[in-house]
């Protein structure tokens, strides 16, 4: 990869940022990380990400109205769809679908599917 591409993680528990991040810079790609949706809305307005990883569960804003947020943003701009994928413990599929989320990663998360998840949305 000659250029990283930019994956957005959005996590409000310390511990589970940092190994998706460095799981993340493992297969080659840059993260950047917040720690609610409203700071995850800030971020994507400093960088272009190709995913975002979305916890569902988070304080200030959670991983769903952050969805909702930047699904308006994209629609508003006619931008590009960015795949966001749920990060949860706790999957209630229909909320997540209907705030405009594509894909799940049950938590904890391993490092192959990780691999996996990414390679299905950001494959050529």
């Amino acid at each position: 990869m000659s250029e990283k591409k930019r994956i957005l993680v959005v996590e409000d528990d310390d511990v589970l940022r940092i190994m998706t991040e460095r799981q993340l810079q493992h297969l080659g790609y840059l993260a950047t990380t917040s720690n609610d949706g409203a700071a995850a809305l800030q971020a994507l307005k400093q960088a272009e990400c190709v995913l975002i990883l979305m916890d569902v569960q988070m304080p200030i804003m959670d991983g769903l109205e952050a969805t909702r947020a930047i699904r308006r943003d994209e629609a508003k701009r006619s931008a590009r769809r960015v795949p966001i994928v749920a990060m949860t413990a706790h999957p209630n599929k229909d909320k997540c679908f209907e705030a405009g989320m594509d894909d799940f990663l049950f938590k904890p998360i391993t490092l192959e599917r990780l691999a996996a998840t990414i390679s299905k949305w950001l494959a050529p």
